[in-house]
C-alpha cells in the first residue's frame, strides 16, 4: 500500500550575515546550511494497518507526511501510495488519500459545517450517494448533529478536529494521514477519535498513518510503530516487541495493613515508601509479580497490591537513549 525507499529531504536555511549591508551583501552572494528533515528512511504499510509514527519536535515525521500526500517533493528516494508517485500525480494521489493536520484545517472558518462538506463534494467530484451515505455514516459515529449547521469558527477544538476527520473521509479514501489529530483535545473527543479511527479500520480496512505526541493514542490504535529522530529511522515493529525490548522494567506496588520499616528483597529495588505502601522496581525476565510478593507476604502481611506497566513515553525515551 505505501512504500517508502531510501526517502531523503533537505532543506536549504540562509546563513544570517551580520555588520554593515548585510542585507546587500545577502542578496549578491547567498550562503546556506543544509538541514537534513528525512535522511535515508525505508519502510513499507500494509493495506489495513495501522502505524503510529513517532518521534521528537523537529524529529522529520510532518516532513515525511507532507511527502507521502505530495505537499512536498523527496530530494531523492522513491516514494508510491498505492501504486502512485505523490509528488508528480498529486491530483490521482489527493483522490485515494485523507489528511488531517491537528494545527490546520480544510473546513471554511466563517461558514456552517455542511457547506464546507458540500464544497468538498464538488471538489472531489464524490457521487451523490456515496457523500450522502458517508455523511449519514460518519456524523452520528463522530456526535455532530449539533453542530452540522455551526459556523466552524464557534466549534470547540474537539468538535473541529472531529469535523476535519469527517471531512477527509467523505470521499472514501484508501489511505488516511494523521498529523497530531488529539493535540490540545479533551478526554471525551479522544474518545470518540480513538473509537471511529478504529471502527472505520474495521469497517472499511482503512490505512492509518497517525502521527503523535500522545501515547495513549498508540495504545489504544497501533500494533505497529515507527520511530524516527533527526531524520533516522530508529525502530520499525510491533509495539509489544518493543515494549519488551525497551520496556523491561515493570513497578509492583504493595500495600501493607500498617506502615512497615523499608527494606530490600531480591531480583527487585525499592523505589519509592509512602505511608503504608511501598514501590517495587524489577526486570520482567528476572522476576514476576507473584514471586515477589510470595517473598514479602512472607515477612508481613499485604492489604493491596498494583502491578504498574511502563509508560509508553518513558519506552520511548529509553529507545532515544540506547542510540
Amino acid at each position: 500500500m505505501i512504500s517508502v525507499n531510501h526517502l531523503k529531504k533537505d532543506f536549504k536555511i540562509p546563513i544570517q550575515k551580520q555588520g554593515k549591508f548585510a542585507a546587500v551583501r545577502g542578496l549578491i552572494s547567498s550562503e546556506y546550511t543544509v538541514k537534513h528533515a528525512v535522511d535515508d528512511i525505508s519502510f513499507s504499510i500494509h493495506e489495513g494497518e495501522i502505524v503510529g509514527f513517532i518521534g521528537k519536535n523537529g524529529a522529520g515525521k510532518s516532513t515525511t507526511i507532507k511527502m507521502l500526500s505530495g505537499i512536498l517533493q523527496p530530494t531523492s528516494g522513491d516514494i508510491t501510495v498505492n501504486g502512485i508517485r505523490p509528488f508528480d500525480q498529486r491530483m490521482e494521489n489527493a483522490k485515494q488519500i485523507g489528511v488531517v493536520f491537528g494545527q490546520k484545517t480544510q473546513l471554511w472558518w466563517d461558514v456552517p459545517l455542511i457547506e464546507s462538506y458540500r464544497l468538498l463534494r464538488e471538489i472531489y467530484q464524490i457521487d451523490n450517494t456515496v457523500y450522502q451515505k458517508n455523511l449519514d455514516r460518519y456524523v452520528p459515529m463522530l456526535g455532530l448533529e449539533e453542530v452540522l449547521h455551526k459556523p466552524v469558527r464557534q466549534m470547540s477544538l474537539g468538535q473541529r478536529v472531529k469535523s476535519d476527520i469527517c471531512a477527509a473521509l467523505l470521499h472514501s479514501p484508501k489511505i488516511l494521514f494523521l498529523d497530531e489529530p488529539t493535540i490540545g483535545v479533551d478526554v471525551v473527543s479522544k474518545k470518540y477519535l480513538h473509537d471511529f479511527i478504529a471502527e472505520i479500520n474495521r469497517e472499511r480496512d482503512t490505512t492509518v498513518l497517525l502521527t503523535t505526541h500522545d501515547m495513549g493514542d498508540i495504545e489504544k490504535l497501533c500494533s505497529r510503530v515507527i520511530v524516527i529522530d533527526s531524520g533516522h529511522l530508529m525502530y520499525d515493529g510491533d509495539l509489544e516487541s518493543m515494549v519488551a525490548r525497551f520496556g523491561a522494567f515493570r513497578s509492583l506496588m504493595v500495600e501493607f495493613e500498617k506502615p512497615v520499616e523499608d527494606f530490600q528483597i531480591a531480583d527487585a529495588k525499592l523505589t519509592r515508601s509512602e505511608g503504608t505502601r511501598k514501590w517495587f522496581s524489577f526486570h520482567r525476565s528476572e522476576a514476576t509479580p507473584m514471586k515477589l510478593l510470595h517473598v514479602i507476604d512472607d515477612r508481613f502481611p499485604i492489604h493491596d497490591i498494583e502491578i504498574i506497566e511502563p509508560d509508553i513515553e518513558d519506552i520511548v525515551r529509553n529507545l532515544y537513549e540506547s542510540k
